[in-house]
């Protein structure tokens, strides 16, 4: 089993909160907020995510709060498991640009709470659920919440994906 560590950033601004869109294998893309896996090299999860929000977006975070919710999600029958924490940016500085080394972020913008609900909702549910959650009624540090997934399948147009939290 296969295991990933993967932070997500709660990025704000006036116009609404930053979301990148990301090209998959395949051709498909999904949204999501910026992050990614956490390396072994990074020091920290914060500072790999600091270190991948600056790569997918130009933006160099300076401050965080957090985390504001984790999410397991467990896929057996493709061998993987996967734990993502999302931060909240509190400070930043920077202009949005995309320039990924990984190529797979093509595309990011500050969207309205309600034009973020529409984008999610083509992407996987242990990403649109909870972010969703959150952009309805948002919540501090002090109340985080967990969000838990199984995943069954091996074909990512047919997953049967279930909550699972308590």
């Amino acid at each position: 089993m296969r295991e990933w560590l993967v932070a997500g950033a709660l990025v704000e601004a006036s116009a609404g909160v930053l979301l990148v869109r990301n090209r998959r294998h395949g051709g498909a893309s999904d949204w999501s907020t910026p992050g990614g896996v956490i390396d072994a090299t990074d020091p920290s999860l914060l500072a790999g995510l600091a270190r991948e929000v600056e790569e997918e977006t130009g933006l160099r975070v300076t401050s965080w709060e957090g985390p504001i919710y984790e999410v397991h999600a467990v896929a057996v029958d493709l061998g993987w498991s996967l734990r993502v924490e999302v931060h909240r940016a509190l400070e930043y500085e920077g202009e949005l640009h995309v320039e990924d080394p990984d190529g797979i972020v093509v595309e990011a913008a500050f969207l309205s709470p309600s034009e973020c609900t529409l984008r999610l909702a083509q992407g996987a549910p242990w990403v649109h659920e909870p972010l969703s959650e959150w952009l309805r009624s948002p919540w501090g540090p002090d109340a985080a919440r967990g969000f838990h997934y199984d995943v069954r399948g091996t074909k990512r147009e047919a997953l049967d994906v279930r909550r699972a939290d308590s």
